[in-house]
């Protein structure tokens, strides 16, 4: 294998025998999947270090010493010890730690296999062990040369040749190809394709984030069309629900939230940002110019409104408005946090260390941080927000965007004052001619320019002088004394006060959606530590010195950082956008550390369907409906997620896509499932964000001082029911109901899951998960007499499927259980029902209505429900 690049075939084809422990232990099924995965690793580590297996660099050595040696012999100049470097092969051989083909010769294994704990590496007291099976690895490296890989992620990827495999007829697309691939690696065989009734689901759940109506699946699972499958496909990715489905990874990514956060925490227009990623995605605007509008839009050509508003990506920050806050360190504050959101969205790098040091691991220096930062440091920004309500503060740069409605109203406010003016008008005319005849040069509180001129003799007054002054003395008086006149003059008291009203409502309504802008450059300097007042050398804008340089053509600002991003080249953006695409579907990106793509992340195992997709990401035009349509139509999305124990223990993590993925869908997505299964569902796109049922007094910790009134605004009727997209989202406090939620306070790429009892009472108990059950029971009981039907009708629309054998009469003795209950306490039953504040119908029995509306929430918490199978 050559250093030059990756070459995943060909690593492919030297792991294409089976391991033996590997295959014994998957028949033998009888050891816990923790103790196979470990017994395979070790086999397969075992291998390599008896010399059956060639050794890769990436793959095999450079984990262990990243893990065991970088820390203090890699790149950090501050931190590594007896000046040894072992990231760099010729640093590693001129110091002698590694002599090729000579392993007495190389210090590296004297110390690793040293039994002196003064000599041995790595030191005890660092926590860290090289074992036998990795120790025999390094040695077989320096036997065979010790040769050096650049780390796989930073070089271009190559398109690969679709791999010829046996079972061609699985394979239906490319995608499958390889992954067939790896399965035949791992013998591993591929789960059969899942029912019509599970992919209906599954694709509604991962496109739309909402149940198909019964009519539509009937349709699809009745239809005999071969291409049924792919027409529903289509049908999703054009739907108005895609768009925001979609927007939810990428607002996580963005950090976006509706406020600053800190104690003040106040409120912003962001919102007018995340309406257009909705309807970007929507729109299917290609990858790289999603990309460049995000990080340059202001900068582009005769920029339109949307391309300046989407330049807010890196305007979704905190913002730190606290008396004890000091502007110019908040301002650096928020550059750090730009660069460390596009590095993690982009490059899928974690770059923060380098802010105060040169990276441990990844060759990112200092100076690589600081030049990338300059682009970013040009921004008219004070760093802290800018009063304009109590309740909203934002920061410059910013454009408004004004409503209909707030032009209607602004025109109701303007033709009010008009009319007052209109009415004051000779009073103020009177009072200012008044007021003139006592003008002269020695009137107190005349401005200098005034009393120069009244001072002087008209005949000595120059034509400029002459012309001015009666204008002067009007502006004067207008703007200084005019105030006094209001407690006298009722007009002028009203018109002040509806000016004072328009003032308000242009402050705390007018929509100001804050955007980047470059019309400040400054001076950038890498910082002592990370410290602003600690300036040392000066840089300009470039990009990290390992990846592939900036266009000479390019120009050296964001908008050059955004081409230069999605350029051909480019080793890591492609990647690490279907990297998080195949995340979102299967659960799991191929490369598993979805937000750090560097050398501690891991070897993957599609490395060759990685790099396809990649290339063939960027080859479409960057086109992300394609992208999705081509997984979706391929058999691995279509696998059944049925395990059988045996799969379940060779692949706990499905860690080869033997099966498909089943996890539970996010929260914001099974409170939507929950109200459309109730037809309750506001489905409106865009606009300001709303305020469903939130536990009482949820902001009240907030209320520090009386600047504010944090007592939580509570939407009314229909505004209740929208999409959990459109929640206000309060930075100090999220919204209680949306568990393993980002706190959107930082960049996350990658979604975390976890299951404790609070999940269970929030989909129980939640104000909107009962309502939406008293509202599928309603409809429940609203179309048929018969309980059985009844039952049906709920199941379909929650599960998307009809009950099948036993289940019915499970579900009909649980109603049977609820309704006995309700009728010994009908009290019990009213005061159900009376959860929520949409309407029911008063017509229908109590005890029935509510034994109904239990067995609805029940099914709203069946695994089944809470999953994307």
């Amino acid at each position: 294998m050559t250093s030059s690049s990756p070459r995943w075939l060909d690593v492919a084809a030297e792991n294409s025998q089976p391991n033996f422990m590997e295959c014994f232990f998957f028949k033998m099924n009888r050891k816990p999947a923790a103790i196979v995965v470990a017994v395979a690793i070790g086999s397969a580590l075992a291998l390599r270090s008896t010399g059956t297996e060639p050794i890769d660099f990436n793959r095999d050595i450079r984990p262990i010493l990243s893990e065991n040696c970088f820390y203090c012999h890699g790149q950090d100049s501050n931190k590594r010890q007896a000046g040894l470097r072992l990231d760099q092969r010729e640093e590693a051989i001129t110091a002698g730690a590694i002599q090729p083909g000579d392993l007495a010769g190389s210090e590296l294994i004297a110390r690793i296999d040293s039994m002196d704990s003064e000599l041995v590496m790595p030191p005890p007291t660092s926590n860290r062990r090289i074992n036998d099976a990795q120790k025999a690895i390094l040695k077989r490296w320096i036997e065979s040369g010790a040769n050096y890989s650049k780390h796989w992620a930073f070089e271009p990827p190559i398109k690969p040749v679709i791999p010829a495999v046996a079972n061609s007829d699985w394979a239906i697309t490319p995608i499958d190809a390889f992954v067939l691939e790896g399965h035949q690696r791992q013998s591993l065989t591929a789960s059969p394709a899942a029912g019509r009734t599970t992919m209906i689901k599954r694709l509604y759940s991962d496109l739309v984030g909402l149940p198909p109506e019964p009519e539509d699946d009937d349709r699809f699972v009745k239809s005999e069309d071969p291409l049924a499958y792919e027409q529903l496909v289509d049908r999703l990715l054009a739907e108005p629900g895609y768009g925001q489905r979609m927007a939810l990874p990428w607002l996580d990514a963005a950090r976006y939230a509706d406020s600053n956060g800190f104690q003040q925490d106040g409120d912003t227009w962001q919102w007018l940002w995340r309406d257009w990623v909705v309807r970007a995605l929507n729109a299917n605007l290609p990858f790289d110019q999603f990309t460049t509008w995000q990080l340059a839009g202001d900068l582009l050509p005769d920029a339109t409104t949307d391309q300046k508003i989407a330049s807010g990506f890196n305007r979704n920050h905190l913002l730190n408005g606290e008396g004890g806050a000091i502007a110019e360190e908040q301002r650096f504050i928020i550059l750090f946090d730009r660069i460390d959101t596009t590095a993690t969205t982009w490059l899928g790098l974690t770059m923060a260390c380098a802010q105060c040091h040169d990276h441990k691991y990844d060759p990112i220096t200092m100076v690589d941080y600081y030049s990338l930062m300059d682009a970013f440091n040009r921004v008219p920004e004070s760093g802290v927000p800018q009063y304009f309500s109590s309740r909203i503060r934002v920061a410059a740069p910013f454009i408004e965007i004004p409503t209909e409605e707030n032009l209607q109203r602004i025109r109701e406010f303007e033709q009010r004052i008009d009319a007052l003016q209109k009415e004051a008008q000779p009073l103020l005319d009177a009072a200012f001619h008044g007021w003139r005849l006592s003008v002269t040069g020695s009137t107190s509180g005349l401005p200098e320019s005034i009393t120069a001129i009244l001072n002087k003799p008209d005949s000595e007054r120059n034509e400029d002088e002459k012309k001015n002054l009666e204008p002067l003395l009007r502006k004067h008086f207008d703007e200084k004394l005019v105030g006094a006149l209001q407690s006298k003059l009722a007009t002028l008291g009203q018109l002040q006060g509806v000016r004072n009203e328009l003032s308000n409502y242009r402050n705390d309504q007018m929509p100001r959606a804050m955007i980047m802008s470059d019309s400040q450059p400054r001076e950038t300097h890498v910082l002592e530590r990370g410290e602003y007042l600690k300036p040392r050398d000066k840089v300009s804008f470039n990009t990290p010195g390992f990846l592939p340089p900036l266009p000479a053509e390019s120009p050296r600002n964001r908008l050059g950082l955004a081409q230069w991003l999605v350029s051909p080249e480019h080793p890591l953006t492609a990647r690490v956008q279907v990297n998080r695409i195949w995340q979102h579907f299967f659960g799991l990106g191929i490369i598993k550390t979805a937000e750090d793509f560097g050398v501690q992340s891991e070897f993957p195992n599609h490395g060759a369907l990685l790099d396809y997709l990649a290339v063939d990401y960027r080859e479409s035009g960057w086109d992300t409906k394609r992208m999705h349509r081509q997984i979706l139509e391929s058999a691995t999305y279509r696998q059944s997620s049925r395990v059988h124990p045996d799969a379940k223990q060779a692949d706990p993590e499905n860690r080869w896509f033997a099966r498909a993925s089943r996890f539970r869908m996010p929260s914001m997505v099974l409170r939507d499932w929950a109200l459309a299964s109730a037809a309750m569902l506001n489905q409106r796109i865009g606009g300001a964000p709303v305020y469903p049922y939130q536990p009482e007094g949820i902001w009240d910790s907030l209320a520090i001082t009386k600047e504010r009134d944090f007592t939580y605004p509570k939407s009314q009727g229909s505004d209740l029911y929208r999409q959990s997209l459109y929640t206000f989202w309060r930075r100090t406090v999220g919204p209680a109901n949306m568990f393993d939620a980002s706190n959107r306070q930082s960049c996350r790429v990658r979604a975390s899951q976890t299951s404790t009892p609070l999940h269970a009472l929030t989909t129980l108990n939640d104000p909107t998960w009962v309502e939406a059950a008293r509202g599928l029971a309603q409809n429940c009981l609203r179309s048929s007499q018969n309980v059985d039907e009844q039952l049906q009708f709920a199941t379909r629309r929650v599960l998307a499927r009809s009950l099948q054998g036993d289940e019915l009469d499970i579900l009909r003795r649980a109603y049977q259980k609820q309704l006995a209950f309700y009728q010994t306490d009908p009290d019990a039953a009213t005061k159900l029902l009376s959860i929520g504040t949409a309407p029911r119908d008063t017509n229908l029995d109590s005890t029935t209505f509510a034994a109904m509306c239990n067995v609805c929430l029940t099914l709203m918490n069946l695994d089944e429900a809470l999953c994307r199978e």
